[in-house]
C-alpha cells in the first residue's frame, strides 16, 4: 500500500483546545532547533556555492536543493528501512532541519513515496503541478504586489 504523509508515530500529535494546537514542549524545542540549524546551513552552503561558482546561475539554490534531497533520502532510509530514527529524531532532522534547509527535498520525497505506492499519475501531478502552479502563483503574487 502507498505510504501516506501522516506518520504512524506521534510526531504530529497535538492537543486541541478550541482553535489552538499545542505540541509537547520537547517536540517544539526539537523542531525549533532543527529549523534554526537548517536555516543557517542553507544560508552558509548557498553562499559558499555562489562564491565558488559565481552568480550567473542560481548555483546556491541548486546545491542546497540537491544536497537536501540526498540528505532527506538518507534520513528516510534510516527511519523507514533501518528503523534508526524515532519520532523525535524525525521531527528534529527531517521536518525541522530539512524543512528549513529546503522544501524541495520534501517535494521529491513525497513524489517518490507516491511512485513507490504505484500512484504514478499523482506523482506527476504533485511534481509537475508544484512546479507549474508554483511559478504561476509566484508571478500572480508579484503582480498583486505591484498593485498595492
Amino acid at each position: 500500500t502507498a505510504r501516506r504523509f501522516s506518520r504512524d508515530d506521534n510526531s504530529y500529535q497535538v492537543k486541541t483546545v478550541g482553535v489552538f494546537y499545542f505540541m509537547d514542549t520537547n517536540k517544539l524545542i526539537g523542531l525549533a532547533a532543527g529549523s534554526l540549524a537548517g536555516g543557517f546551513a542553507r544560508y552558509f552552503l548557498a553562499g559558499m556555492a555562489y562564491r565558488v561558482f559565481g552568480t550567473g546561475f542560481p548555483h546556491g539554490t541548486f546545491v542546497v536543493n540537491m544536497s537536501g534531497c540526498l540528505f532527506l533520502g538518507l534520513l528516510d532510509s534510516l527511519a523507514e528501512e533501518k528503523f534508526l530514527l524515532g519520532p523525535n529524531a524525525r521531527l528534529l532532522l527531517m521536518i525541522g532541519f530539512c524543512g528549513a534547509f529546503t522544501t524541495f527535498s520534501t517535494l521529491i520525497l513525497e513524489t517518490n513515496n507516491l511512485l513507490k505506492g504505484g500512484e504514478i499519475l499523482r506523482a506527476v501531478v504533485n511534481a509537475g503541478g508544484s512546479l507549474v502552479l508554483g511559478l504561476v502563483l509566484l508571478r500572480l503574487g508579484g503582480a498583486l504586489g505591484k498593485l498595492i
